[in-house]
């Protein structure tokens, strides 16, 4: 098995010891997504509806990267520091997603890199 590692500018850079996204068997596994702003590095400005935006456009950025497009997607975990929030969250998610839905976990944990509200990954079908 090859693993293709996919980088792109238009997405957060890696800050830890982790690739981006990688391509294995026509999947690409996308690294958790935080709300950082690629251009800044920074945390968007605002409360849970802004964070979630920004996260779904930086794994549409790593899925564009890859080749594909959110309507591959097959799954996708959706990390909120807070449940309250998931009304919210799930609102601004179903902006980006049509039918067929993913497949999709939500789960709380009591906190996130660097502070914020909302952290997601995906795996696409790339075939």
């Amino acid at each position: 098995m090859s693993i293709k590692v996919v980088n792109t500018n238009k997405a957060p850079a890696a800050i830890g010891p982790y690739s981006q996204a990688v391509i294995a068997n026509g999947m690409l596994y996308a690294s958790g997504q935080i709300p950082l702003v690629p251009e800044t590095g920074e945390i968007i400005d605002g409360g849970v509806a802004e964070q979630t935006k920004q996260v779904l456009d930086n794994l549409r950025e790593l899925v564009v990267a890859a080749g594909s497009s959110l309507a591959s997607v097959v799954k996708v975990t959706i990390y909120i520091t807070d449940m309250q929030q998931f009304a919210t969250v799930n609102q601004i998610y179903d902006t980006y997603f049509a039918e067929p839905y993913p497949a999709r976990a939500c789960v709380q944990v009591s906190a996130l890199p660097k502070g914020v509200e909302v952290e997601m990954d995906a795996i696409v079908q790339l075939d």
